[in-house]
């Protein structure tokens, strides 16, 4: 079992596809969609064959670990560094956002973020603990580690999206439809 030369090959389907996937971006026309086919396809590809080759734990964290790193080389390469706009003379600050802001907008984002946001990311945790093979503690540990994780990202995402509606629909629907399938799953 020779996994140095196979984890380069990882590390160089990662990079390929993140920069398949990258160029599919810059193109607006019909080679775009094939772009981004390629882009997933060749990694899942990877994928595929590092399970068969090493086994279904040990290939799928070697492939997506390398994978993984492969594309964060990519998105480094491509990074861009902009020069700090100077501030004048008396200037505050620039807004993040150009309206002015409303305190019940303020109050309704961290009532989405905070518990909206916890429910939606109990219920997916819920959706992994009824779900996930294994043994049941083992189940409830991993959705006990992976809510507070779920939640910051539910807390992240809302606070950063500028419209309400579209936040307030993602967490009700999330919560409402990861605690159906996780009360379907309890049920059987």
């Amino acid at each position: 079992m020779v996994i140095a030369p196979a984890s380069l090959a990882l590390l160089a389907t990662g990079a390929a596809g993140a920069a398949l996937l990258r160029r599919s971006w810059q193109r607006r026309d019909g080679m775009a969609l094939a772009l981004v086919a390629a882009g997933w396809g060749l990694p899942a590809i990877a994928l595929a064959l590092a399970i068969q080759a090493f086994g279904p734990v040990k290939g799928m964290a070697l492939a997506l670990a390398m994978q993984a790193i492969g594309a964060l080389g990519v998105v480094w390469q491509g990074r861009v560094q902009r020069k700090a706009a100077r501030p004048r003379a008396g200037e505050a600050a620039p807004e993040p956002l150009e309206q002015p802001g409303r305190v019940w907008r303020g109050v309704l984002r961290a009532l989405l973020a905070g518990p909206l946001g916890m429910v939606a990311a109990l219920a997916v945790a819920l959706c992994v603990a009824v779900y996930l093979p294994g043994d049941p503690r083992t189940r409830i540990v991993l959705s006990g580690l992976l809510m507070p994780v779920l939640w910051g990202l539910a807390m992240t995402w809302t606070l950063a999206d500028r419209r309400l509606l579209r936040a307030l629909a993602v967490l009700v629907g999330t919560s409402l439809l990861g605690l159906g399938i996780a009360a379907l799953g309890g049920a059987a």
